[in-house]
């Protein structure tokens, strides 16, 4: 079997984003989040698992991003789910039967001379 290969591209320069900023930035048809935490980059889907909220308007502390939308919280290093949504418990549990509780996706970013590239 052939190798697959992994595209990188630049998508901002370090310094564009101040610590604790997030943008959504569009890439290849994506909408990608891309967040600084201190002197580190993370990249991932800007749209909520949960119900496709816009997580660039949403809130960030320190490696965690909180949906806009319905609250669903996920860790910027791995995409995993910290807290699916803030409706009351009945609601949650009747919402992760119907759409199931999925991870966000995440990326590999590289920070190279005075770029930042996400490898796709």
């Amino acid at each position: 079997m052939g190798q697959v290969s992994a595209t990188e591209v630049e998508i901002a320069r370090v310094g564009d984003l101040k610590p604790g900023e997030m943008e959504m930035i569009p890439v290849q048809g994506k909408e990608i989040l891309l967040a600084r935490v201190g002197d580190v980059y993370f990249a991932a889907d800007n749209r909520c698992p949960h119900m496709g909220g816009n997580l660039s308007q949403g809130k960030l502390a320190g490696m965690i991003v909180t949906c806009p939308r319905h609250g669903s919280q996920f860790d910027l290093k791995d995409g995993h789910v910290v807290r699916w949504t803030t409706w009351p418990s009945a609601l949650t549990a009747v919402d992760q039967l119907r759409s199931r509780t999925r991870s966000l996706h995440v990326y590999t970013v590289i920070t190279e001379d005075d770029k930042i590239k996400l490898r796709l």
